[in-house]
């Protein structure tokens, strides 16, 4: 695992800049801290940060081709390069180390950006042609692994994180107030947006071809269609949902440093953890954190499910200081970012990073199951619909404004009174400029958002555009276009290169989830019990029943308690003071009427006053430090490098690999 930097020149002639292309990296240290390389010269600039995972002594990057005239940089791991090693070998390609990086490398030379959908894994790429003066940037399917990018001054610049690309250009650190609207909403920014008005977001599943000043952004890979396949039994399909999740395991046990488990209690990291005990000779190692809090603890099930499997556990009680781990994590993140999740994930990292260097988790079994609760109550609301369309409208648009906000059910009308699709929305929604939410916001803010297009916009394309004819596959596809990415899997990602931990999801595997998806709805959710086929498995490979029958919990902080008391003074004085106030976005008269529901238990506003705190402390303790920290932008000439350009001689002899980087 590491990350990757650059940037290439729209000119012909311009050579980068080593000091720059350095600088990009060093932000981004704890997302390799292990080792560094760069590929400088006429046109482009390369560099990356490595974590060791395969191949300790080698794995330097960029990697090249026989001749030198294609270079890349990897963010990932490809697991099926053994298998295109061998055949690119017979079809006369060299090779000169045992990475999968050098696998990229050739298929390039005989697919171009086609290659990308030959490789297996997570990963960002990015791949200099010296003869085609032309950079490709690829992110994987499901977006696994991040990859930013901005236009600039005649140059293209990348990296794995936004604050590569404000390193060597502060600039570019202008608030994006349209994307702003989605975080309200959604509590995380969607792709192609970020928080900042000229950096973009690589979306999953996509490339990016950058010649001669042109940008050209494609999709390579869609989830296919929902549904399609129905086993003929339940042992049918138990056989080879058991058959393909063993096997996306198992490849991912592939490791030269020390790997284990972050272990939930959950249905869906108990399976990872018995497949992983049944295919390791070696004892298996678990983590879990909890809660002090019982109601929002999940270490008895873990526990259980570890000694079912007889892992080697590893467990910590979370007490933190709440202001100091929350001042860090809005110092790490680069945008406002409401999953609250954050806290124990960042925490449970740590943990595992004590002890191994790779970890796989149980993520994505909610989007391929069915395993929200927001599923089945919008399926069940359905039955509302046969109220007529303008009953609903009036409702929203003249009753609804009108009513006491405190006057019980009337958010409920409010979502019942929608069609399905708007429904859904509606219910994932937290803060929204319109009807639903005006009193929040200031005039100014609300006269911006009027002139945006709503952020629901996207969501609302993606449900209708979904390749499925079931409005519980809509649903998925929708939540595993915006909810996964920008959500689940940010925070993973965020959260363990924070620790330098490599994380390994089997659930996301591109083949698993291929076969998933093609099920049919009854597989997923099936007389109201949610991940039908996960739990039948889980029972099958011995998980205790206790760990699989139980209400659905999550990875939760206690968030409602701890605003009603530890932090109940805390959070007014920060959201009502001046300084926030003065950002122009909300009502102070909305704001303490927000608290002061929350405070007298008529309402748990936990989720909302949570997207407002981040959002401030973002400001506060990122953008603002970025802005007034020029030191942290000077160059370290301390710090060797490897710089590899024209000067430098082939390594072609060199009996190196960066494995799986």
């Amino acid at each position: 695992m590491c990350g990757i930097a650059g940037a290439a020149s729209a000119e012909p002639g311009v050579k980068q800049d080593v000091a720059s292309i350095r600088l990009m990296c060093k932000a981004i240290i704890h997302r390799g801290p292990d080792d560094e390389g760069f590929y400088v010269r006429e046109g482009v600039g390369l560099g990356m940060r490595r974590l060791s995972i395969i191949d300790l002594a080698g794995g330097h990057q960029p990697i090249h081709n026989e001749d030198q005239t294609i270079w890349a940089v990897f963010n990932g791991e490809i697991y099926n390069f053994p298998e295109l090693r061998r055949e690119l070998e017979s079809r006369g390609h060299l090779f000169y180390t045992h990475s999968d990086t050098e696998v990229i490398i050739h298929l390039y030379e005989e697919l171009g950006s086609g290659c990308v959908n030959k490789l297996r894994g997570m990963f960002a790429i990015a791949i200099w042609d010296e003869q085609r003066k032309s950079l490709l940037l690829a992110r994987d399917r499901l977006g696994k692994k991040p990859l930013h990018y901005a236009f600039e001054k005649g140059q293209l610049l990348f990296g794995s994180e936004i604050k590569s690309l404000l390193a060597v250009a502060p600039e570019l650190a202008e608030v994006d107030r349209q994307a702003m609207l989605s975080y309200f909403q959604f509590g995380y920014i969607p792709d192609p947006l970020t928080a900042f008005r000229s950096i973009r977001k690589l979306p999953p599943g996509h490339v990016l071809e950058f010649q001669s000043g042109e940008i050209r952004v494609s999709r390579y890979w869609d989830l296919p269609k929902y549904g399609s396949f129905d086993p003929g039994s339940e042992n049918e399909c138990l056989d080879e949902l058991e058959s393909r999740l063993e096997e996306a395991v198992r490849i991912r046990l592939i490791s030269d440093v020390p790997l284990g488990a972050l272990l939930s209690g959950g249905v869906d990291s108990s399976i990872v953890v018995a497949l992983m005990a049944r295919a390791s000779s070696a004892t298996v190692r678990t983590f879990s954190i909890g809660f002090p809090n019982q109601d929002f603890s999940e270490t008895e099930y873990a526990r259980a499910v570890a000694e079912r499997f007889d892992t080697d556990h590893t467990e910590m009680i979370v007490d933190p200081d709440f202001g100091e781990t929350l001042d860090k994590l809005t110092r790490l993140l680069e945008e406002p970012f409401a999953d609250s999740s954050i806290l124990p994930t960042f925490h449970v990292s740590r943990l595992a990073r004590q002890h191994v260097t790779v970890a796989l988790s149980g993520d994505g079994g909610d989007e391929l199951y069915a395993g929200y609760d927001r599923y089945q109550i919008n399926l069940l609301r359905s039955r509302f619909e046969r109220l007529p369309a303008w009953m609903g409208r009036a409702y929203r648009e003249h009753l609804y404004p009108r009513l006491p906000r405190n006057l019980r059910g009337r958010q409920f009308a409010y979502n019942i009174s929608l069609r399905t699709r708007d429904r859904y929305i509606d219910s994932i929604s937290y803060l929204t400029p319109d009807l639903r939410d005006r009193f929040l916001f200031s005039n100014d803010f609300l006269e911006f958002a009027a002139t945006c297009p709503s952020p629901a916009e996207q969501f609302r394309a993606y449900y209708d555009e979904a390749p499925a004819n079931d409005a519980l596959s809509r649903m998925q596809y929708l939540d595993t276009k915006t909810y996964l990415t920008a959500d689940v899997l940010t925070k993973v990602d965020r959260m363990s290169m924070a620790a330098s931990l490599e994380v390994r999801c089997p659930l996301l595997d591109q083949e698993f989830v291929k076969w998933s998806v093609s099920l049919a709805p009854r597989w997923k959710l099936h007389m109201g019990q949610s991940k039908y086929a996960l739990k039948k498995l889980a029972e099958r490979l011995g998980v205790p029943a206790r760990a699989i029958h139980r209400p659905k919990q999550g990875f939760a902080v206690p968030l409602v308690h701890w605003f009603r008391k530890e932090l109940k003074s805390g959070i007014g004085e920060i959201l009502l003071e001046p300084r926030s106030l003065n950002r122009g976005y909300f009502n102070p008269v909305g704001i303490r009427a927000l608290l002061e529901e929350h405070w007298k238990g008529r309402r748990d506003n936990s989720g909302v006053l949570w997207i407002m705190l981040i959002f401030e402390l973002w400001h506060r303790n990122y953008l603002e430090s970025f802005r007034s920290a020029d030191s942290v932008r000077a160059i370290d000439s301390t710090s060797p490098a490897l710089v590899l350009g024209e000067s430098t001689p082939s390594r072609r002899s060199m009996q190196t690999g960066d494995g799986t980087s």
